[in-house]
């Protein structure tokens, strides 16, 4: 059995990476949104086309505009904070739970 808890070990982990990684896009997507960035350089264009359909579907469902503030990015922002706390955080625990079972 601490092969499957390994498993869901390695599994939290590489979730919990990829979640911090994908935070840090938004925050400089966020940052990006207060200059002027060339459209045509890669950078930009990565941050938009990998941040844009969240940031999209989350203006589509709440429109959080205020005074031409996007508070899109802080709701992402936050879910990642929650997805953070719950799931890898459950995910450990099943893994320490599985492995003392076993």
């Amino acid at each position: 059995m601490f092969i499957v808890a390994n498993l869901i070990r390695a599994i939290a982990l590489v979730l919990d990476y990829l979640l911090w990684a994908y935070m840090w896009i938004v925050i400089a997507r966020a940052i990006l949104s207060w200059v002027n960035p060339d459209p045509y350089n890669p950078i930009v264009r990565f941050l938009y086309n990998a941040t844009e359909p969240v940031l999209w579907r989350i203006r589509r469902a709440l429109p959080l505009f205020a005074g031409g503030i996007d508070f899109s990015p802080i709701i992402v922002f936050v879910i990642i904070l929650f997805l953070q706390q719950f799931l890898v955080r459950s995910l450990y625990d099943l893994a320490n739970t599985i492995q003392l079972a076993g």
